[in-house]
């Protein structure tokens, strides 16, 4: 037994040296690592305290203090990682928005510019903001730090909370604090679940406010955004709305013309035909 537990250990002091050396590696990587060794200390933890009582063996002790202390590195390390994730996160969004913002400007300064037809680019660095949260490399206490980890999909602490503030805001006619919420909950939560609803209700906040052309910006990094995600035919039908309110009649006929067919049977379907219709549209 004692054999056992002296080769864990040293096992377990060698991992931090050989994870230096992986340089490829990604953070996910380092979490999952992280992850695998969190388990075995825990595994050793267990075979160390059942060996209690007289028939311990002679420097248990000092042995589970080591392993203790181990345990230490590896929470501050996987609590780095996350901040560190996060970081990266908001860095990502922010160059990707700011990058479709620049896209979507050059498009309205070139002429026979389609809008409608820009396709989202490359996300900064290559790499798509993750939903945030840990990899279940934290202790028990730490297990209920999300909401939604049931069927749903899983939310950081707080942010149903923020949304649903904004949200009222908006519900209470109070629509520049409300877009400033929600402009500040995407900034905070990129990637969140609920940032395709964000984004729709700080583009309706935005126009409300009498901020038509930032509203249309709005709907258009929503629809960027995601493509393909459950709000994107109703970014689009918005994004053409708004631009025929910004007299853009052009550009907002060829966007609505591309609700039908990108999003067959959507509800936004007829509510594109109806605004084209209004406009004029041929």
């Amino acid at each position: 037994m004692r054999a056992t537990l002296k080769a864990i250990v040293a096992a377990l002091l060698l991992v931090p040296a050989g994870a230096v050396a992986q340089d490829a590696e990604t953070l996910a990587d380092i979490r999952q690592e992280l992850t695998v060794l969190f388990v075995e200390l825990q595994k050793l933890k267990r075979e160390l305290s059942t060996t209690g009582g007289a028939a311990q063996p002679a420097g248990g002790g000092p042995i589970l203090d080591r392993v203790n202390a181990i345990e230490a590195q590896v929470e501050r390390l996987t609590d780095k990682t996350e901040e560190l994730g996060h970081r990266i996160d908001r860095v990502v969004a922010d160059g990707t928005n700011r990058l479709g913002d620049l896209e979507f400007r050059l498009c309205e300064l070139e002429p026979g510019c389609d809008i409608a037809g820009l396709e989202p680019g490359d996300t900064l660095g290559g790499v798509a903001p993750t939903t945030g949260g840990g990899t279940g490399a934290s202790t028990g206490e730490g297990a209920g730090a999300g909401e939604g980890a049931g069927d749903g999909p899983q939310l950081a602490v707080g942010e149903r909370d923020d949304f649903e503030r904004a949200q009222a805001a908006f519900e209470a006619g109070e629509h520049a604090q409300a877009a400033e919420q929600l402009a500040t909950f995407l900034a905070d939560y990129p990637g969140s679940p609920l940032a395709g609803q964000a984004g729709l209700l700080r583009g309706r906040a935005l126009e409300a406010d009498g901020q038509q052309s930032a509203a249309a910006r709005a709907f258009l990094d929503t629809f960027s955004a995601a493509p393909d995600g459950p709000e994107a035919a109703q970014a689009l039908y918005l994004l053409g709305r708004a631009l025929g309110r910004l007299d853009q009649t052009e550009d907002a006929c060829a966007t609505l013309g591309q609700v039908a067919p990108r999003y067959p049977g959507a509800e936004a379907v007829a509510e594109a035909e109806a605004e084209m219709s209004r406009l004029g549209c041929s």
